[in-house]
C-alpha cells in the first residue's frame, strides 16, 4: 500500500564547521547526499536550509542531534543543533524534527576513507553523515511489511 501524499524530507547534520544536507526521493523512502554548506550563524543557517527546502520541495526538516539513552542532549552541539531546529521552524513555517544522529558521522567518515581517492579533495563527508541520518529517519517512519510466510509447521522441509 502507497502513502495517500507521499513528503519529501531534507535532512540537516549540524556540525561545528559544516552543515551536511540530504534530501529523499519523492516517494519519501530513500536518501541521498545533497550539498554540504558552511556554518556562518544559526540564523543565516536556518535561512540556508530552508531556502534549500523550498527548492529541493521538501515538506518536513529533519535535524540531527546527538542524544544520549535518555534523549537528552549529550553535548554542546547537540544544544544548537536543537537551536537550530528552533530557528528553521521559524524560518522555514515547515515541520522540523529531532532525529538521533548518534553514529552517522563516524560511518559516514568510515565510508569517505575507503572511497576518497575517487572523490576532489574539496568534497566533504558531511552530505553523506546527513543521507545515513535521514535514511534511519525513513526508516522508523516506513517499517518494512512483514512478509507473509505461512506458518512455521506448514513449510515442507528438503
Amino acid at each position: 500500500m502507497s502513502d495517500p501524499s507521499p513528503t519529501r524530507y531534507l535532512a540537516v547534520d549540524p556540525g561545528e564547521k559544516y552543515l551536511g544536507l540530504a534530501v529523499s526521493d519523492p516517494t519519501g523512502r530513500l536518501a541521498r547526499p545533497l550539498r554540504v554548506l558552511r556554518h556562518r550563524s544559526q540564523r543565516e543557517d536556518a535561512a540556508a536550509i530552508a531556502q534549500v527546502a523550498r527548492e529541493v520541495g521538501a515538506g518536513v526538516i529533519v535535524v540531527g542531534v546527538a542524544t544520549d539513552v535518555d534523549g537528552q542532549p549529550t553535548t554542546l552541539q547537540a544544544r544548537r543543533a536543537r537551536n537550530l531546529a528552533r530557528h528553521l521552524r521559524r524560518v522555514s513555517g515547515l515541520p522540523v524534527v529531532l532525529w538521533d544522529e548518534t553514529g552517522t558521522t563516524q560511518a559516514a567518515r568510515a565510508v569517505w576513507a575507503q572511497t576518497r581517492r575517487r572523490r576532489r579533495a574539496q568534497e566533504r563527508p558531511d552530505a553523506a553523515a546527513a543521507a545515513l541520518l535521514l535514511q534511519s529517519y525513513l526508516n522508523a517512519q516506513h517499517p518494512p511489511p512483514e512478509p507473509d510466510l505461512p506458518p512455521p509447521e506448514d513449510v515442507p522441509w528438503p
